[in-house]
């Protein structure tokens, strides 16, 4: 029979840093291979059920605090929706009273799936990294060597973090598109390159249709800046030039008064929320006054108000006798042949100007340009 051999010290039958039970063992049989055993069957299961029950514990703990932040930023929404509410019970209107109510109750709902989508991922960040956090000090408690899985570990992420950082990137300006509340399905937004209706979003792109119906799929990492046409209400604002002999208070009430008919007239398709204002003379350009006439309306509602305005407007305009006045200019008209009389004659100081006709080839105008001092230019004119 074979003798045991007492261990010399704690240290050489339970390691450095010797566990509950394994120095308890030893220091009652001074048997190293017993304290051994009872160190891997009894110490190590107990450590990693520890750490495992910790991690357990971190993750609810994580979870409720994100569950808390997600359900302060929805009672925010919410406060934010019932003033949005109560505003919008107060129009005129029953019918735009209901259309407002109806879409900021939309809005709500696209505001409770947006903070749903948060809270899942941010719990599912959370779970995966306190999962490998235990992992890897589950490994440990086996004497697993973690440094070769560990530097083997950094150099992959290194290299998927170079190759991958736009990924990343775009993840991260999604994930505060999301929380911001930047814009959403079936706004109109100008993103800097394109604009157009938004059709998706998503973690990594955003996909929207322009007017011509091309479909756009940006990364959400390149967008940076974003114009929302379709936030809450609109604007839709009418820069109109009449000539300089017009009366501009007539012209100024022509256009209240066309607006105010729209208002009034409470059209589902061109919901105006107050009433419309005439801002005054917003320009004094080379061939007309600018009249500028603001419009505040329903989001995305503010270029079907100012295709009709405008039209209303001019045959407001024809009604009235008032012009919509084309580019102008006076042309001075001189022949080559009387060039010496014509400077004879000219006062001093005058300025002589020389137009050359495209279509015949020779110094002479046609008539109606001489007339009343001025003429229009044949290519120009329109409406502003």
């Amino acid at each position: 029979m074979v003798p045991v051999v007492p261990a010399a010290t704690v240290t050489d039958a339970c390691g450095p840093d010797p566990g509950f039970f394994c120095e308890l063992v030893f220091d009652n049989t001074e048997n190293e291979r017993l304290a051994e055993i009872i160190g891997w069957v009894v110490e190590r299961p107990l450590r990693i059920i520890l750490i495992l029950l910790v991690a357990w514990i971190a993750k609810k703990i994580a979870h409720k605090v994100i569950d808390r932040a997600v359900a302060r930023l929805g009672r925010q929404h919410e406060t934010d929706t019932e003033e949005q509410l109560e505003s919008a019970g107060k129009l005129d209107f029953g019918a735009r009273a209901t259309k407002a109510i109806s879409r900021i109750q939309e809005r709500q709902a696209r505001s409770a799936q947006r903070i749903e989508t948060i809270a899942a991922v941010l719990k599912s960040l959370a779970t995966a990294l306190i999962l490998a956090v235990a992992a890897l000090l589950c490994l440990s408690e086996l004497s697993i060597d973690l440094a070769p899985l560990i530097a083997g570990a950094g150099i992959a992420g290194l290299a998927v973090g170079f190759g991958a950082q736009s990924l990343v990137k775009d993840f991260l300006a999604g994930m505060f598109i999301l929380v911001e509340d930047q814009f959403g399905v079936g706004d109109v937004v100008d993103v800097g390159d394109t604009s157009g209706t938004i059709e998706k979003v998503s973690l990594r792109t955003t996909t929207l249709r322009d007017v011509s119906g091309v479909v756009w799929t940006v990364p959400n990492g390149e967008i940076h800046r974003t114009a929302n046409h379709s936030q809450l209400w609109s604007r839709a604002i009418l820069d109109i030039g009449v000539s300089y002999d017009t009366d501009i208070d007539e012209a100024s009430e022509i256009m209240k008064a066309a607006a105010d008919e729209l208002w009034r007239e409470n059209n589902p398709d061109a919901t105006i929320l107050e009433e419309p204002s005439v801002w005054g003379v917003q320009e004094l350009g080379n061939d007309a006054v600018v009249i500028r006439l603001v419009v505040k309306t329903d989001p995305s509602e503010q270029w079907g108000v100012g295709r009709i305005l405008r039209a209303r407007i001019k045959k407001a305009f024809d009604e009235a006798g008032i012009e919509i006045p084309f580019p102008q200019r006076t042309v001075w008209i001189r022949n080559e042949n009387d060039a010496g009389d014509n400077a004879e004659q000219s006062p001093p100081g005058s300025v002589d100007r020389r137009e050359r006709s495209a279509s015949t080839g020779d110094d002479e105008a046609p008539a109606e340009l001489s007339g009343d001092g001025g003429g229009h230019d044949s290519g120009g004119g329109g409406d502003e």
